[in-house]
């Protein structure tokens, strides 16, 4: 898509695509071009090299508290960090119809030396919705994102997909009707060479690595595939999380290095560093490690988590990102 192109959609997307009438035609359009896609496909250029990228959701509370924007982040990233790419977030965006902020990110990246890596799309309907109307409108809102991320550089966007159930038992046709709004989504991005990710994240199927790796050979597209993210797994035991990385990572994209620390310094819900030795040793991952940090947060009914301040937030956050870069560096990087 040329840059005018671009600009008029940029500035029409919201709209447009919100009142669009999902019609019959459509419908019969999608199912035909999903049908012609699938392995044979080109697989679009990815990163190359391992560095880091900063997911900025792990700055989510000081932004909220006013510390920040998002013409900040490209700053953030290389003068408190030294991290070399960005990982955006769509509930940071707040008019996508207006190119000249999207310029200036840009600009904002080259200025640092920052790559802008993927935007993690959110709010934008249920990929895996029993409701076919529903889950193809949801692949048609998807379409301006993956044109936000080729305007600014990125490689991939990151997708919600939830259907009605918590295992396959609940919801058998699930895999069916995800694969169908994806693939739908994939023939879309083909123009901007843009790849489809979809994360272990927000609940039901969409948390099961199990099924997630069955949509991705589902799929069967070389544009599409998974970001595992370590501290979503939800497991009780170490080792089931263990597991659920090296079910994903055959079909990893990108990585979120979720880390959840406590106060003194250790990661008691797994080893963050065997996470990572199984990615890169194991199945020889190279590419964008993302962070997406926190620090874990004592309470309990009797104790409530207390209340902290713009700077102890500050304080709390910048602190959990540089541990997990540490770690990255200490596994990934070997420095």
């Amino acid at each position: 898509m040329s840059d005018p192109s671009r600009r008029a959609f940029l500035h029409n997307a919201s709209s447009a695509l919100a009142g669009a009438a999902f019609s019959a035609g459509l419908v019969a359009d999608v199912t035909a071009r999903e049908q012609a896609g699938g392995a044979n496909a080109e697989r679009f250029p990815r990163p190359t090299k391992d560095a880091i990228s900063l997911a900025i959701y792990s700055l989510n509370r000081s932004f909220t508290a006013g510390l920040w924007t998002l013409n900040d982040i490209a700053r953030i990233c290389r003068e408190d960090f030294n991290v070399d790419g960005v990982e955006y977030v769509t509930i940071y965006f707040k008019d996508v119809r207006e190119q000249a902020a999207l310029r200036g990110l840009n600009q904002r990246a080259a200025d640092y030396g920052v790559q802008n890596v993927l935007i993690m799309v959110d709010q934008e309907g249920d990929m895996g919705s029993p409701d076919r109307k529903q889950r193809m409108q949801a692949a048609v809102n998807h379409r301006k994102w993956v044109d936000i991320a080729a305007y600014l550089g990125c490689f991939a966007i990151r997708c919600n997909c939830t259907g009605v159930g918590n295992t396959v038992q609940e919801d058998p046709d699930a895999l069916e009707r995800s694969a169908e709004s994806f693939n739908a989504l994939l023939e879309y991005a083909k123009q901007s060479r843009i790849t489809v990710c979809i994360e272990n994240h927000g609940g039901g199927l969409a948390s099961n690595a199990d099924w997630l790796a069955s949509l991705a050979k589902k799929v069967n597209n070389p544009n599409f595939g998974l970001l595992p993210d370590f501290g979503n797994f939800a497991a009780p035991e170490a080792t089931e999380t263990y597991r659920r990385v090296r079910t994903m990572m055959p079909h990893a994209v990108d990585i979120s290095v979720k880390g959840s620390w406590d106060a003194n310094g250790t990661h008691p819900r797994f080893s963050l560093d065997e996470c990572l030795r199984i990615c890169k040793e194991e199945f020889k991952y190279t590419g964008f490690w993302g962070i997406e940090s926190s620090m874990r947060r004592q309470a309990s009914a009797t104790a409530p988590a207390p209340t902290l301040s713009p700077l102890q937030i500050h304080k709390e956050e910048w602190t959990a990102v540089k541990w997990t870069v540490e770690a990255i560096k200490r596994v990934v990087l070997k420095t």
